[in-house]
This record gives structure tokens, C-alpha cells and sequence, in this order.
């Protein structure tokens, strides 16, 4: 694989350790296991296999399951499937197949956002294909993810665009349901503000350098109709991103569409991943996943989050 770097942003001694830790990031995702879960590789780009980790439930059922596939956060430049290890163990508990995915970024790949979306296209794409090998119901199959991960689960029901060069798209791509964790899902000025501040924009160039194309062609807010799928999002108050999922939501509801913002005071961005907070948003959010899934008859109203973590 061949990493793309800006040589006029680092001087040699700098591109070389960089480069160094890139490369062990990238074989450190390739190796990725977790106990009790089974790894498939649902796209090859040229030397470059990219996973996605299955947690089946623990007892078997003779009718489909439901599913879902998280993609997790980063900035399209960075992340692992770990992420969302523990949403997936406790979904799979619950009778759900639970899935997270590996997808090309930046500083492994030397890709743009673009790419990202269109990996998380092929990976729902994927899953629907293996809807038998997997035991789920095609038609029961939910995205999520968190931040740039999130941004990517909604690109799979918004953006007609970016689909794989050569890859069919006879089955559809986009989710029964979205299950969005600080999601960034406006890319592209709205009623007069700004996507991110500029201290963001300097420190990490510009949005359309990040996407590779302008950002409102990546921007779920800038791309809604009247058939998305029913939404959930979580975040706290202090989000930089929370005045673009309000906008997102506004326009979501507009259009006939379901969608839920859930706010959590005084956290800011990231806020609810496991780990961080002695779990308090953690658990908060997955109980509220839960009811948002049972709400759609994903799972039965036996939600114990609380107790399933006092057991990890």
C-alpha cells in the first residue's frame, strides 16, 4: 500500500516516524480480534483488507435476526472497530447480530472522507448480501456509529452518491434505522452558520480538502427526502457539532421523516463512549438505544444495560 502524505507539512525526521506509526496502526486493524466474535472481509482495495467483526447473539433462533453495523469515529482520519466492541456485546445479547467495521482513513489509507462513505456503502451492502450466512433479516438492519462514524451510518441512507467504482448496487445500501452518537451530519453552511469554527477548519484544513469533494455533497443535512429511515442521536450540550444536528433534525421532521435529538447536559463531544464518565452517558445512551430498538421491534422490552455492564 502506498501512504500519501503532504511533504511540505513535515520535515523528513517527522514523515519518517509518522509514516513508521502509520504502518503499525494499519497492521494493528488487520490483526483486530475480539473473543467470541467472527471476522469477515467484506472489501479487498488492492493489498488492503478491510473487516467487519460479528457478535451473534448467544442462543440460537430459527428466524432471522435483526442487526446492526456501527462505524466508528475519528475524523475520517483515524479509529478502530474497538470502539464500539461493547454496544455490540450488549446488542448481541439482546438478540441482535451486532457488527463494527473497518473502513479506509487518512492517516492509513492517505484517503479522503469519500472513501469512508463509500467503504461504509459496501459494508451495508455486504451484510444484506450475507443476509443468510449471517441468520439476519435484511429488512431489519440498522446503521450507527459515532462522530465521523456517524456521519458515515447516515451517508448510507442520504448520499445517492459514491457508491464503489465496479461494485453492484442492486441491494440497497441504506439502513431500516439510524443510531447516531454525536453524528456530524451537516457538512455545508446553514441558515448563516458555519459547519465547524474556523480554529477547526485552520488546525485541520479545509472541509472540502477533508471530504475530496465539496462538503455539502457529503452532508446528510444538505441531502434529506421523505423516505430516511427513523433516527435516534445522542449528545451532550457542549458539543461543537449540536447546532448541526438541531438543523439536521428541523430538516429530518420537515420532511416527514422520524428523528429524534436526545440531549445529555454538560458533555461535550465524545462524551459516550464506553469508559469515559465512569460509563454514566455510556449506560444513559445505550438504554436509550435499547427503547429507540424495541420502539421498532428490533428487541423485546427486556432492557438491563445496568446489569449486563455489572458483569463485564
Amino acid at each position: 500500500m502506498h501512504l500519501q502524505f503532504r511533504i511540505t507539512r513535515f520535515v523528513c525526521v517527522s514523515l519518517c516516524c509518522f509514516a513508521s506509526l502509520s504502518a503499525y496502526a494499519e497492521n494493528e486493524n488487520n490483526k483486530l480480534q475480539f473473543d467470541g466474535s467472527e471476522a469477515h472481509v467484506f472489501k479487498t482495495i488492492g493489498d488492503d483488507e478491510l473487516k467487519i467483526h460479528v457478535f451473534q447473539p448467544p442462543t440460537p433462533s430459527e428466524a432471522p435476526r435483526p442487526a446492526i453495523v456501527f462505524f466508528f469515529g475519528g475524523g475520517w482520519k483515524a479509529g478502530s472497530p474497538k470502539q464500539f466492541e461493547q454496544h455490540c456485546r450488549y446488542l448481541a445479547e439482546r438478540g441482535v447480530v451486532a457488527m463494527t467495521a473497518d473502513y479506509r482513513v487518512s492517516s492509513r489509507h492517505g484517503t479522503k472522507a469519500k472513501e469512508a462513505v463509500q467503504d461504509a456503502k459496501s459494508a451495508m451492502r455486504w451484510v444484506r448480501n450475507h443476509a443468510d450466512e449471517l441468520k439476519i433479516d435484511p429488512n431489519r438492519l440498522a446503521a450507527g456509529g459515532g462522530s465521523a462514524g456517524g456521519h458515515l451510518a447516515a451517508c448510507t441512507a442520504t448520499i445517492s452518491q459514491f457508491d464503489e467504482p465496479g461494485e453492484s448496487n442492486d441491494v440497497s445500501c441504506i439502513p431500516n434505522a439510524l443510531v447516531l452518537y454525536n453524528p456530524a451530519v451537516t457538512l455545508a453552511p446553514f441558515e448563516g452558520n458555519q459547519p465547524l469554527s474556523k480554529d477547526r477548519v485552520d488546525r485541520d484544513g479545509t472541509l472540502e480538502e477533508r471530504m475530496g469533494t465539496k462538503p455539502e455533497n457529503l452532508s446528510p443535512a444538505h441531502n434529506i427526502r421523505s423516505d430516511l429511515p427513523p433516527t435516534i442521536m445522542f449528545f451532550g450540550t457542549e458539543d461543537f457539532l449540536l447546532d448541526g444536528a438541531k438543523f439536521f433534525e428541523k430538516e429530518m421532521l420537515a420532511s416527514g421523516n422520524q428523528c429524534e435529538l436526545v440531549l445529555y447536559d454538560d458533555y461535550a463531544h465524545g462524551f459516550f463512549n464506553y469508559g469515559k464518565h465512569e460509563n454514566k452517558p455510556f449506560v444513559a445512551t445505550l438504554i436509550a438505544t435499547d427503547k429507540f430498538l424495541n420502539s421498532l421491534g428490533f428487541v423485546d422490552e427486556n432492557e438491563h444495560v445496568e446489569e449486563w455492564l455489572s458483569k463485564q
